[in-house]
């Protein structure tokens, strides 16, 4: 399981050192693409299968699954670590999550996200008001 907060940068190049616990549960190849709120999801090669495996169950009639399909799988790319532990994030998905130096990078269960550090800062400022809220209406989801 991802989980934790941690603070990085990406350099020039576009490459990433992601916690040392985030690159032993990944292994050696991994999936990025794009995520919700622009930032970036990070699976594992397993848990793409079993996100893919989802997806392709979606109705081809309705054009909201298209869409998101096509949205999710365009923009992945299978990426993995270098000699020295960095990962090389392929420019459009940089681009997509306006990552250019500092970075936030969360464990969320299965998936890792990679953050703009504006856009997370932001992004806290605005759902923490509402998380009480948010928790009262997956009580109804047995959460």
């Amino acid at each position: 399981m991802f989980m934790g907060e941690y603070n990085h940068t990406i350099d020039a190049k576009g490459r990433l050192i992601l916690p040392a616990r985030f690159r032993e549960l990944l292994g050696f190849t991994f999936i990025a693409t794009k995520g919700l709120e622009n930032c970036l999801f990070v699976y594992t090669v397993e848990e793409w299968a079993i996100l893919e495996n989802k997806l392709r169950q979606l109705p081809l009639s309705k054009p909201e699954a298209r869409a998101f399909v096509r949205f999710f799988f365009a923009g992945a790319a299978e990426v993995g670590f270098d000699k020295q532990g960095r990962v090389l994030l392929p420019g459009n998905l940089r681009d997509y999550a306006h990552l250019t130096k500092d970075v936030v990078v969360i464990g969320v269960s299965n998936r890792i996200e990679i953050w703009n550090q504006e856009n997370w800062d932001e992004y806290n400022t605005t759902i923490a008001p509402t998380v009480a809220q948010i928790a009262e209406h997956l009580a109804d989801f047995g959460i």
